[in-house]
């Protein structure tokens, strides 16, 4: 696997890409399996069609407990999706600040906050392991299929414990292993970022996170993202996916909440 600063600039790369052009997927190729990742936010309230670019792997709005007058920080926030939702929801008396450190997709949100004329919502350039933010300052983190492209998840869940107030909590969808990814996919670096093989065991994951400190620690939901061998043979050969699918092995998407 490349080095952290190298993999960042992976994610950067293919993710301004994507704001240029949304018909490219996070991992490199227009096949629908990819954004079966993502789930349908057309019926929900703050929808912005021109903010939702099918990255996400969960809605974190659902479970986060989200109220009016919250102060809410979306991490990864992409085009705006999940923080035009999240506004809905905090109202003219709540806060949302996006924090994302691709400019092409802080340019995409800021335009599509132009456009919606909200005053509560901001969006940041700035890094996970390295918030240009202050402690003890958010309600509520979300974040939606951005975590597992952290090369120092450490880091960045103690980040995410920093700048939440004392009581607040994060929600956060996520892609999370069970069982062994063959070597060659996680060195591939398009599987990278595409959320595959930067993702880590889902027990070593929520492990991360009672390290950190946080407590009433629980999945909310579960999901299987089976790949299609067509998707997995653009970037492996067949014998790696053969060996994958003997295995056993499973990505999973699921959506976990902690309170500090």
């Amino acid at each position: 696997m490349k080095n952290p600063e190298s993999l960042k600039q992976i994610v950067k790369d293919n993710y301004a890409a994507i704001a240029v052009n949304p018909q490219k997927s996070c991992c490199g190729t227009k096949e629908p399996d990819f954004t079966a990742f993502s789930l349908d936010y057309t019926k929900k309230d703050g929808y912005v069609k021109d903010a939702d670019l099918k990255l996400g792997c969960g809605i974190p709005t659902e479970y986060a407990g989200i109220k009016p007058g919250n102060v809410l920080l979306d991490l990864g926030s992409g085009a705006g999706n999940d923080c035009f939702v999240a506004r809905s929801i905090v109202g003219e008396s709540g806060a949302v600040t996006g924090l994302d450190f691709t400019d092409e997709m802080l340019e995409k949100a800021r335009k599509n906050n132009l456009k919606m004329g909200f005053g509560n919502v901001k969006f940041v350039r700035g890094d996970i392991e390295n918030m240009p933010l202050p402690e003890n300052s958010f309600d509520v983190v979300i974040s939606n299929c951005v975590m597992n492209l952290v090369p120092d998840k450490v880091r960045g869940f103690a980040e995410i414990r920093r700048v939440l107030k004392p009581g607040g909590h994060f929600c956060i969808s996520d892609i999370v292993l069970e069982g062994k990814l063959p070597d060659i996919m996680r060195n591939t670096a398009s599987l990278y970022a595409g959320c595959v093989s930067g993702a880590i065991q889902k027990n070593a994951y929520m492990q991360i996170i009672s390290d950190t400190g946080f407590k009433k620690v629980e999945i909310k939901a579960k999901k299987n993202n089976n790949l299609s061998d067509e998707i997995l043979l653009t970037h492996v050969s067949q014998e790696v996916v053969d060996d994958y699918r003997e295995s056993g092995s499973g990505i999973f998407s699921i959506t976990v909440v902690g309170y500090k």
